[in-house]
């Protein structure tokens, strides 16, 4: 169990953290929330008191004899501050500590996240960049904001993300502390989730695949500073902030937006997982039942988009990262399966999962082996799918120039 505090700043986003609180709690966490006096206008102290079944403070005046004001930072493993807004950024990157928030932030000597929510034009703004820049060069993780619906009618980068997202960082960070920004000025490219092939206009061949690891693979890359393109396969998942999702339904269709965008970018990561076969012949109509005997599907095999990749590279770039879901069987191993499959498509990474409970497929979390080309390997145990996603950035930056 971890001590979190969980700063909440005063903008209309205060309320999404309610359900952030709530994830945080039900992860197995001690979070004590501190709003500021603002926050406490959009949610009040009662609500987050029976949410997290600790007292609530906003003031240094508050139960002085506890020294709140610093025994809060100095005790806890996390400060995530959710919505943080402009004033907040401000205040943390000047050092000002006029409420309860800002001296937690200036006493914390653990991990610290920022989740900011505003406006367009403030986040945008030449002081605010400045104090987010400010920031990250301290080694606090401010995640860039979502593009969405705002107040009002206003629409734009400025969205808290949502709250799954936010618990999946908090569990990373703690896991593994803040990530490296590695990969500023550098463009990704992620697949993710399950293609459909269509046999009819109502059933299809697919997979498994619910694209949440892709998905925690692209937001990894987004905190650690890379411009981020997503494709993404049939996923009934919230777009990450911060990042381009392009939709796709099919492998050629998945292959068709990979080879678009694969040249301008540094690094493509196919977490997608590609049906190997379609149906040779598409029905305009809905097959009918009929007696007599089971329809025929003739397969045709669907183009292998990885090793295609692969075969037309020109140089270094972009470095190919792909994922292998296996089992054993009599010929073999999964990891004998894995490292054939590698060999075969002519990538620089393979990320190996073993499926079975609770790894790969439908689940939140994962397990896996990264095999690289030069021979090193690197296994990730059992965790979260985000930490995963780090340790891929991680065995990226080793293969690619890193450490």
């Amino acid at each position: 169990m971890a001590r979190v505090v969980l700063g909440v700043a005063g903008g209309i986003a205060a309320y999404k953290s309610c359900e952030l609180l709530r994830r945080l709690i039900g992860d197995g966490h001690e979070v004590r929330v501190v709003p500021t006096r603002a926050a406490l206008e959009f949610v009040g102290a009662a609500t987050w008191a029976a949410l997290s079944g600790q007292p609530v403070a906003h003031a240094v005046w508050s139960d002085v004899h506890e020294v709140p004001h610093v025994r809060l930072g100095q005790e806890a493993d996390l400060v995530l501050v959710a919505p943080a807004t402009a004033d907040v950024l401000a205040r943390a990157a000047h050092g000002l500590a006029d409420d309860l928030l800002g001296n937690v932030l200036l006493t914390a000597r653990c991990p610290v996240v920022l989740a900011p929510a505003m406006h367009t034009e403030m986040w945008q703004h030449p002081a605010t960049v400045a104090n987010v820049a400010t920031l990250r060069s301290r080694g606090v993780m401010v995640i860039d904001p979502a593009h969405g619906r705002l107040t009002g009618a206003d629409s734009g980068p400025g969205r808290l993300p949502e709250a799954a997202e936010l618990a999946a960082v908090a569990e990373s960070v703690l896991a593994g502390g803040v990530p490296p920004r590695d990969l500023v000025g550098r463009r990704v490219l992620v697949s993710a989730g399950g293609t459909r092939e269509m046999l009819d206009p109502v059933r299809f061949l697919g997979n498994r695949s619910s694209g949440k690891q892709g998905y925690a693979i692209a937001a990894a890359a987004r905190d650690r500073g890379a411009q981020v393109t997503l494709v993404a396969a049939n996923c009934a998942l919230p777009d990450p902030a911060g990042v381009e999702v392009v939709p796709v339904l099919d492998a050629a269709a998945l292959q068709a937006a990979i080879n678009a965008r694969a040249g301008q970018v540094d690094v493509v990561v196919m977490a997608a997982a590609v049906a190997d076969y379609r149906p040779a012949v598409y029905s305009d109509v809905k097959v009918k039942k009929v007696g007599g005997g089971l329809p025929v599907v003739e397969l045709v095999e669907n183009p292998d988009v990885l090793a295609g990749l692969a075969a037309s590279r020109r140089g270094p770039a972009p470095l190919l990262v792909g994922f292998a879901a296996e089992t054993g069987d009599s010929d073999a191993d999964p990891l004998t399966h894995a490292w054939r499959k590698f060999a075969a498509k002519g990538c620089d990474l393979m990320v190996v999962n073993v499926v079975g409970d609770g790894v790969a497929f439908e689940v939140d979390t994962n397990a896996a082996r990264i095999l690289a080309v030069d021979g090193r390997q690197w296994d990730v145990p059992h965790g979260s799918k985000r930490r995963l996603a780090e340790a891929v950035w991680d065995a990226v930056g080793a293969v690619g120039g890193g450490d």
